[in-house]
């Protein structure tokens, strides 16, 4: 979908020619200083009770006497926030995509007064609505026939929105890119595919990138990374991607993304139910492809490196087993207590490895635990940082892009769990506080530099009838890379 801002002259809503007009009203007063027209038809609708003032609330008035746009629409928001905005964004967007309209204006009039993070809001929301999953799945139609979303904006604020929209569209991109392979089979989304799809993003974007093959990783001594990957003959990637926005001599953010690309458990087997879906084992390494897409598609002056650890978890007759014990990439050594706990073991390596480029702040992005999953539901990601600064920053990211976390504790007492007879630590401790001393092992790796850690295992995909990837947190890290920029 092509998005574009145009200017609105005064009292010209009802001059537009397109296939649709969608008006977004505010839920806190009764709309006033629209064309005769089209004010009368809201007026009649409110009367009649076909549209209530309310959060999210939308009606189809068909064609308006005086309006040019062949069908005309009309959805509440409740109050100024982006949050209202989003949401009423995506219901209307339910309509539009039933109807046949291929372009559409959308105005903000009376109390809605355009804002950049509202206008952001409303576009992620359209394009995450118009979304359709169709690599295995080809006989699946686009979202109707909406092609394009015409924001209207005052003469006065159209180098606001403009920037907004910009931003937005290539948040909207990373967001997309992050679902689209998220959503595809394991077989479709090997650690290859990874690779190549990164080399691939380079090429358009301009990155940096460089492949690890096993060879290499042997090499180095990631002998943590190459355990998990042991047992499945999918070949393991180790991949880098560098986007250089400042100078040589200033110290990039790292981003570390989880990406097991399909998780078996390993020979501490899963149970079959839902087992389909750790397909979307990788939503770490995912959120890294797609925030380095919008960060290099926005430039900000930064420099950004993204790692992804990728392979497959798989039992066989070479698969690590519980009570081997392996030495990292840092030199610890580890009890391989289970199997299934085998995110924190390719991150540890991939967060020592970050170290050379000698970081200003590392964050490890990763569907870690269930145990995140119960304590936070599927709202807010689980974010765990020995840095209270690093913490308060990616938390604002968070609530400004819509993509909200919640910070979890990381007591020291919580490291007595990871204790082992046989090795410097365990990979797990015992079901209580499950993501905390999963938290606590990575914390391990990363004295040399200000770090955080995501958990997204309840927020990197929604399960059910709408079973889908949804692309966090994207927003929340390109919003905290956009905001490292400015500062």
């Amino acid at each position: 979908m092509d998005f574009k801002t145009v200017v609105m002259p005064a009292r010209g809503v009802s001059e537009m020619t397109s296939d649709g007009l969608l008006v977004l009203l505010s839920g806190t007063a009764s709309p006033t200083g629209l064309e005769q027209g089209l004010q009368s038809a809201i007026d009649r609708v409110l009367a009649q009770g076909d549209l209530e003032l309310k959060a999210a609330a939308c009606a189809y008035l068909g064609q308006v006497t005086g309006v040019k746009a062949a069908r005309v629409w009309v959805a509440v928001v409740a109050d100024a926030s982006a949050r209202a905005m989003s949401r009423s964004m995506a219901r209307a967007m339910t309509a539009l995509k039933a109807s046949g309209a291929r372009r559409v204006h959308v105005c903000l009039p009376g109390a809605v007064r355009p804002a950049a993070a509202q206008l952001e809001a409303l576009v992620i929301a359209a394009r995450d609505a118009a979304y359709v999953y169709r690599h295995t799945k080809p006989s699946v139609q686009p979202a109707g026939r909406l092609e394009e979303l015409v924001l209207v904006v005052p003469k006065d604020e159209l180098a606001m929105a403009s920037d907004a929209a910009r931003r937005a569209v290539a948040v909207a991109d990373g967001i997309e890119l992050a679902r689209e392979w998220a959503n595809r089979p394991a077989n479709h989304c090997t650690p290859t595919h990874l690779a190549e799809q990164m080399k691939t993003l380079g090429k358009s974007h301009g990155l940096k990138v460089e492949v690890l093959e096993r060879k290499d990783v042997e090499k180095l001594g990631m002998g943590s990374f190459l355990a998990v990957a042991q047992g499945s003959d999918q070949p393991l990637k180790f991949i880098v991607a560098r986007y250089d926005g400042a100078g040589k001599k200033a110290s990039p953010l790292v981003l570390v993304g989880k990406g097991i690309t399909f998780d078996t458990g390993g020979i501490s087997l899963k149970p079959a139910a839902e087992m389909d879906e750790m397909k979307f084992d990788m939503g770490g390494a995912a959120s890294v492809l797609g925030t380095m897409r919008a960060v290099a598609a926005l430039k900000p002056r930064v420099n950004v490196i993204g790692i992804i650890p990728a392979c497959e978890n798989m039992p066989s007759g070479r698969a690590v087993k519980p009570g081997d014990v392996v030495t990292s990439l840092s030199g610890q050594t580890i009890e391989i207590l289970n199997t299934d706990a085998e995110g924190r073991l390719i991150l540890c390596d991939a967060l020592t490895y970050a170290e050379r480029f000698k970081p200003a702040a590392v964050v490890d992005i990763a569907t870690l635990t269930g145990a995140c999953v119960i304590a936070l539901g599927h709202h807010r990601s689980g974010l765990f940082s020995s840095d209270d600064a690093l913490a308060g920053e990616l938390l604002s990211a968070g609530d400004a892009a819509l993509d909200p976390a919640w910070r979890m504790p990381l007591d020291e007492e919580y490291d007595d769990a990871l204790k082992s007879h046989f090795a410097d630590m365990g990979n797990v401790g015992g079901r209580a506080g499950g993501a905390v001393t999963a938290a606590m092992f990575l914390k391990r790796f990363t004295k040399a530099y200000p770090w955080a850690h995501l958990d997204i295992a309840g927020t990197a995909w929604r399960s059910g009838a709408n079973k889908s990837a949804t692309g966090r947190p994207v927003a929340l890290l390109t919003r905290w890379i956009l905001a490292r920029a400015a500062a």
